[in-house]
């Protein structure tokens, strides 16, 4: 046998080969998506975000801290709550409709602050500013983005609010405040539970940076100051000096509702209050930043009590249901903001599929609503729910 009878038998053992044909199948399944309309729930977006995006996006979107026990925490703690519904009432008239800070909005579903939207699409927050807007709903924008502020309040067909990371300098940081303001964007919320850049081991298995660069502000008045190396290996994420007189600063300036996002005790939610801010978002950062931190919903019946309703509650962190966000309506929540299920849409259909994912958020809450017995928000009440204490 000579060497090109050789070749031509490997090359014909290779088309035989079952991992070849494995490998073809696998392709052409690749290239084979359901039509969007065909999907039942938010999760069934994210494998197919999974297989149009590089790895290190999808692991940078999907990923959180350490062993991802704060991840699955947020999920894992809605099985402790069960309803209490109530029947023979008519349910036949369904409104879901709210007001946040002046703002009529269609549902109690907001656009979570994500950052880098281009790593899933490369239309980014254009695309999930115009589907936000398609459900009329509210889209809250966050410092990372892809896009400048200016770009995304144009491409918006609905509110926008701007989510602020402080520092590195105060300059700057009155002047993202400002363009955001200026853009359209009718609140600001401060993120307060990133002081230091967390171990996020997904990228660091990837040897991947901590996610996407931000937009810088064109128009800061001065130059951040050199940062001091820090010791044990820190990484100042933005600043690790943020303190509750800087609310008192930012209202000074702000002139729109300044929401403080990121808290997780009763204790800081009242001093939320003392300090002046105009509402509260519960959240652990979609478990990325402080690993065991508690599920947001275990944590938000203290937090609604020790507000009082003096200002609105909102929530973030694993929200994936109908039923999830009915029962933070429940204990007290005014809003709930979704962060990845949007993004899966945003991946898997652009624009089209953020509309779609509120879409189906929106059609379970009024479904698990009617079969509760409550036809619009304001019969909604913490009767309705039962916490298992375990």
């Amino acid at each position: 046998m000579n060497r090109r009878d050789a070749l031509r038998n490997t090359m014909m053992w290779m088309a035989g080969s079952p991992l070849l044909r494995a490998q073809e199948v696998l392709g052409d399944t690749r290239d084979r998506f359901p039509a969007i309309d065909d999907l039942v729930n938010v999760f069934e977006f994210e494998p197919i975000l999974k297989s149009k995006v590089p790895k290190n996006n999808y692991d940078f979107i999907a990923g959180g801290v350490d062993a991802e026990w704060t991840l699955r925490r947020n999920r894992e703690s809605f099985d402790r709550i069960t309803f209490r519904p109530r029947f023979m009432r008519d349910v036949s008239k369904m409104d879901l409709s709210t007001e946040l800070f002046g703002q009529k909005i269609s549902m109690p579903i907001l656009v979570a602050p994500t950052a880098g939207h281009q790593l899933a699409h490369e239309q980014g927050e254009l695309a999930t500013a115009r589907g936000a807007g398609q459900m009329k709903t509210i889209m809250a924008v966050s410092t990372n983005s892809s896009y400048s502020i200016d770009k995304i309040g144009a491409a918006a067909t609905g509110p926008l609010w701007f989510q602020l990371y402080v520092g590195p300098d105060w300059d700057g940081t009155r002047d993202r405040v400002e363009r955001a303001v200026g853009a359209g964007c009718k609140a600001v919320c401060i993120t307060v539970d990133s002081a230091y850049g967390s171990h996020r081991e997904r990228l660091l298995r990837n040897r991947s940076s901590a996610g996407p660069v931000a937009v810088p502000s064109p128009g800061g008045r001065r130059a951040a100051a050199p940062r001091e190396p820090l010791p044990y290996k820190l990484q100042s994420q933005f600043t690790v000096h943020l303190t509750w007189s800087f609310l008192d600063e930012i209202n000074k300036y702000a002139k729109v509702p300044v929401l403080v996002k990121g808290i997780l005790t009763a204790e800081d939610a009242k001093l939320a209050v003392e300090r002046g801010a105009a509402g509260i978002i519960v959240s652990n950062h979609g478990g990325r930043y402080l690993e065991y931190a508690p599920s947001t919903i275990e944590v938000l019946p203290e937090i609604v009590e020790a507000v009082g309703g003096k200002i609105p509650v909102l929530i973030d962190s694993g929200f994936r249901r109908g039923t999830d966000i009915l029962k933070a309506l429940a204990i007290g929540a005014k809003a709930v903001l979704v962060g990845r299920p949007p993004l899966w849409g945003l991946g898997a259909y652009g624009q089209a599929g953020v509309a779609k994912v509120l879409e189906l958020l929106q059609h379970e809450l009024a479904l698990t609503m009617g079969l509760a017995g409550a036809t619009n928000l304001a019969a909604i009440d913490r009767k309705l729910v039962k916490i298992d204490a375990r």
